[in-house]
């Protein structure tokens, strides 16, 4: 019976040490258009990734051009 709680100690401490030296989860969000000169961009993309799951989201669009 000691033995068996030393053994539970034992998986217990090196799963809290294993739980300690992993990062947690932090998103990552980015925002990019097609050119920053660009007075009407035609294109917009984003992304996020939170580590275990990501998503993008790309829109585009006709639009005029500037007639100079």
């Amino acid at each position: 019976m000691h033995n068996r709680r030393q053994i539970a100690l034992a998986v217990g401490a090196l799963s809290l040490a294993a739980l300690a030296t992993v990062d947690p989860p932090s998103a990552n969000v980015q925002i990019l258009t097609h050119d920053s000169r660009d007075a009407s961009p035609a294109r917009f993309q984003a992304a996020v990734d939170l580590g275990l799951a990501s998503a993008s989201i790309l829109v585009t669009w006709t639009a005029q051009r500037l007639v100079r």
